[in-house]
C-alpha cells in the first residue's frame, strides 16, 4: 500500500499547529470541538507522492483548487487533542484534479473521521490566497472572547472607528496587525457565503472577525496567524478592561498611529 512521507519542512509546520493548539486551549479560545486550523502544503510535494493514496470523498470544491494538498483539522474534533493526537484528529488531503473529491493521504485516524465542516471555506481561502497572497499558507479560526464580545457592539457597525479604538490601546496593536480588523457581517458556518465574506476581509485585513461567531487569520504559517489573533484580541481586551473600569481611555492619538506605521 502507497504511503505519504512527510518532508522535515512539514513535520516542522506540523509541530507549529500543535504548539498553536495548546495555546488556543489555554486561552479558552476553543471550547469543545470550536475553531480549526488548515495550512495549504502543495508546494511541498510532487503529484507523483500524493496520487493513488486512499480513496476519493466526493465534495464540490472551487475549480481553482484542483490538485491543492491540504492540511486540516477534522469536523467535530477538539483542538486540545492536536497536541498530542494530531495524526488522529486533523489530516493531509488531496484535492482531485477535476476538483470534485478529496483523498485522505496522512491521519485521519480517529474512528469515522471526515474533514472539518467548514472545509468549503479553508479551501476557498487557499485558493484566493495562491492568486492574491501566495505567501500565506495557513488559515486559523478560532473563537476570541474578546473580540467575539467586539462583534455584539455598536462599534462592529463602524469598521474604522473599531480599529482605531483598538489600535489606539498600545503601539505593539498598530505594529502587528497593521490592516486591522474586517467586521465580517453574518452568514451560516460551513457555506460558501461565509467563505465569499471572508475573502472579502482578507482583500484589506489581517483578521476577518466574524460577526457573532469568531476570528479568522491567514499568514505564511500558524505561528504567524496566531499572532494576528492574539495581538488583536489582546487590543480589545484592554479596551473592554477600561470600560468595565468605568472609563473611556485616552489612547494613542491619531498622529502617534500615524508616526507607527514606519514599522509596519
Amino acid at each position: 500500500m502507497k504511503t505519504l512521507k512527510l518532508p522535515v519542512e512539514v513535520q516542522d509546520e506540523l509541530k507549529k499547529v500543535s504548539e498553536v493548539a495548546g495555546y488556543l486551549w489555554q486561552r479558552e479560545w476553543a471550547e469543545r470541538n470550536a475553531g480549526n486550523i488548515s495550512m495549504n502544503l502543495t508546494s511541498f510535494f510532487s503529484k507523483e507522492e500524493v496520487q493513488g493514496i486512499g480513496e476519493e470523498v466526493p465534495f464540490d470544491f472551487p475549480k481553482g483548487a484542483a490538485g491543492f494538498v491540504i492540511y486540516i483539522t477534522g469536523t467535530g474534533c477538539y483542538l486540545r487533542d492536536l497536541v498530542d493526537k494530531l495524526d488522529e484528529v486533523s489530516c493531509i488531503l488531496y484535492i482531485n484534479e477535476d476538483a470534485s473529491a478529496y483523498s485522505i493521504i496522512w491521519g485521519g485516524k480517529q474512528a469515522n473521521f471526515g474533514p472539518t465542516c467548514e472545509l468549503i471555506s479553508h479551501s476557498s481561502i487557499h485558493l484566493f490566497n495562491s492568486i492574491h497572497h501566495p505567501e500565506n499558507l495557513a488559515v486559523v479560526h478560532t473563537h476570541p472572547l474578546e473580540l467575539i464580545c467586539m462583534s455584539h457592539h455598536e462599534l462592529f457597525d463602524n469598521e474604522e472607528e473599531l480599529n482605531r479604538q483598538i489600535w489606539m490601546m498600545c503601539p505593539e496593536v498598530k505594529v502587528f496587525v497593521p490592516k486591522g480588523i474586517h467586521c465580517t457581517p453574518y452568514a451560516l458556518s460551513s457555506t460558501a457565503a461565509l467563505a465569499e465574506v471572508t475573502m472579502e476581509a482578507f482583500k484589506t485585513r489581517n483578521v476577518s472577525l466574524w460577526e457573532k461567531h469568531g476570528a479568522t487569520a491567514t499568514a505564511p504559517d500558524v505561528m504567524k496567524a496566531w499572532d494576528f489573533l492574539d495581538v488583536a484580541n489582546k487590543g480589545a481586551k484592554m479596551l473592554m478592561m477600561c470600560w468595565a473600569a468605568g472609563f473611556q481611555p485616552a489612547g494613542l492619538s491619531n498622529d502617534q498611529l500615524t508616526e507607527l506605521e514606519q514599522f509596519t
